[in-house]
């Protein structure tokens, strides 16, 4: 007998498994009202996938993680190796992956990818939106037409996700002290940076303040370093991916003592994003570090006056992907 409801289903549990189901349970299920039940799933199905599509990057994400742990098995590479060429391939297969992904769910382009250095150290600041997603599109562009691979100033909190240990050291994030920095642009390297960190991704909104307090240690690595600052921002992020407003500050307290990230994430939406290169902003030692992320944080917010809609608007934002 096909299974068409709840009730059925119970029926065939209780006879193939030979358990009686106690009077009180058959009574609640043969009260329930099925097409109650179905019109409720219908109403809240929209909700429920808000909150699943940002499950489904994370799975994505892992999936990039079980690639990285294949790829090295099957070389038989050890930890001393991450930084040799032997990733380079395995790198390029996820920009590849990745670059895709955006293409296809977001509509991803990228404006003004030639102030990014053939050759040479920069620092790169961008908004810091609730799930970077724009920035894995970023690197993979990067990686594919500047052949350049990005470092990346990652959140602490970062290194103690089960499972990332090998992506992060594979595509080169670090804490990013000001003397390990400093040594990485030194180095010639392209060093990335949210000023704003995981307190922006989570705390910002559709208003898109920054919200970097205080902090001038980019500038500080810039200064010391004698490099350029490349300013950037992603239109719409704050529309792909949300934070309820609901509880934000008792959220944000708890965050503020302890560090841990435990704010809801919704979204996934497949709203249009677009990420503007500004010109970089060259060397001039006669600023202070405050002074030089005051004028980062000017160009960031010049970037955001001309490219994005205040207040963000998720379905303004998917239009933007026909126009």
């Amino acid at each position: 007998m096909p299974i068409s409801n709840i009730e059925q289903i119970f029926q065939w549990i209780a006879v193939h498994l030979g358990i009686h189901l106690p009077e009180w349970l058959q009574q609640s299920v043969a009260s329930l009202d099925y097409y109650l039940l179905s019109w409720l799933l219908w109403l809240f199905m929209p909700i429920v996938m808000a909150f699943l599509l940002p499950v489904i990057i994370l799975l994505m994400v892992y999936g990039s993680v079980l690639f990285l742990h294949i790829y090295k098995a099957r070389h038989r590479l050890a930890d001393a190796y991450y930084s040799s060429g032997t990733w380079d391939w395995a790198r390029m297969v996820l920009a590849t992956f990745w670059e895709g992904q955006g293409n296809i769910w977001h509509g991803y382009d990228i404006v003004g990818l030639e102030h990014i250095p053939q050759e040479g150290a920069a620092v790169l600041i961008y908004y810091h939106g609730t799930i970077p997603l724009d920035f894995y599109y970023i690197m993979a562009k990067v990686l594919l037409f500047k052949n350049r691979v990005m470092q990346l100033v990652g959140d602490r909190f970062l290194f103690g996700i089960p499972g990332f240990r090998i992506l992060l050291k594979v595509f080169h994030v670090t804490p990013g002290s000001v003397p390990e920095c400093v040594r990485l642009l030194s180095e010639g390297h392209i060093l990335a940076i949210a000023p704003g960190g995981a307190r922006e991704a989570l705390f910002g909104d559709e208003h898109y303040q920054l919200v970097w307090g205080q902090r001038c240690g980019f500038a500080e690595c810039a200064l010391q370093a004698k490099v350029p600052i490349i300013p950037v921002f992603t239109q719409n992020c704050r529309e792909a991916f949300r934070t309820p407003s609901w509880g934000r500050k008792y959220l944000q307290n708890i965050y503020e003592k302890t560090r841990l990230p435990l704010v809801p994430i919704y979204g996934g939406f497949p709203v249009k994003l677009r990420t503007f290169i500004g010109k970089p902003l060259p060397y001039d030692e006669s600023l202070t570090a405050p002074q030089l992320a005051e004028k980062t944080r000017s160009a960031i917010r010049e970037l955001i006056r001309q490219h994005q809609r205040v207040p963000g608007n998720v379905f303004q934002a998917l239009l933007d992907r026909f126009r």
